[in-house]
């Protein structure tokens, strides 16, 4: 199992004030020296944290895994291509949204991801992963359209607010990453997870290939700084690999 690190508001720090700094690419640098496996960063159609030139500098920087996680729209598949990222990672966007909400809704986009998404982004080498709930049948049609991954939605696990909604939310994860490993997809998992609640996490859902970490670890670090905090994730990772 392997920690990626969303530096999505790195970028917003950055915005703030439109100075140049913090910048995308150290923030890069300092969390694989710390030792996490790669960088996620999501480019939205309207750039309110990352922006097309970050997208670059972080090819060019990046060490390990590079995830670009993006809606399928042209625009981005278009870029996509030119970056050659390891993997992306399709997210649903709303422009009024403050983060990501929820999985794919996967029998809505299946014929147009099947019929244009796909086979443009298949001229490349690079993998795919569908940013999905653990739904049975959704999981199911990311395998039948030859997705190498997903990546369980967790966001209704950490915000559950009480043991029985969270225990509910942990089987269902549980049971969306053992039916996503029977169909040999790699399991990857992101939204709303922390220090507190990805222990828990951990213990119940098997399989798991990557964690994506942003929001949480990011705020964190401000309190820590980045190498610590990051160090502080990897730490839990390594006492609950399954």
């Amino acid at each position: 199992m392997r920690l990626l690190v969303n530096i999505d508001h790195v970028a917003t720090l950055r915005n703030a004030r439109g100075e140049g700094y913090p910048d995308i690419s150290e923030a890069a640098r300092v969390c694989e020296e710390a030792g996490a496996a790669g960088i996620v960063f999501h480019l939205r159609g309207d750039r309110r944290h990352i922006k097309d030139e970050d997208v670059f500098a972080l090819k060019d920087s990046v060490k390990g895994t590079l995830d670009f996680e993006m809606a399928a729209t042209d625009e981005m598949i278009s870029i996509l291509k030119k970056v050659n990222p390891h993997l992306c990672t399709l997210v649903p966007e709303g422009r009024e949204e403050l983060t990501t909400e929820g999985g794919l809704n996967m029998e809505h986009i299946f014929d147009d991801f099947k019929e244009r998404v796909f086979p443009s982004i298949r001229e490349t080498n690079i993998e795919i992963s569908l940013f999905v709930d653990p739904i049975h049948k959704d999981i199911e049609l990311a395998y039948q359209l030859g997705a190498e991954a997903i990546e369980l939605h967790t966001g209704e696990y950490s915000n559950s607010k009480t043991d029985h909604q969270r225990n509910n939310e942990l089987m269902r994860l549980f049971a969306g990453a053992t039916y996503a490993h029977s169909l040999g997809l790699k399991v990857n998992a992101g939204h709303g997870l922390n220090l507190e609640n990805l222990p828990l996490f951990l213990s119940t859902v098997p399989h798991l290939n990557e964690v994506s970490i942003g929001h949480a670890l990011i705020s964190k670090s401000l309190f820590w700084g980045l190498e610590k905090t990051v160090k502080a994730y990897l730490k839990l990772i390594e006492a609950y690999k399954l």
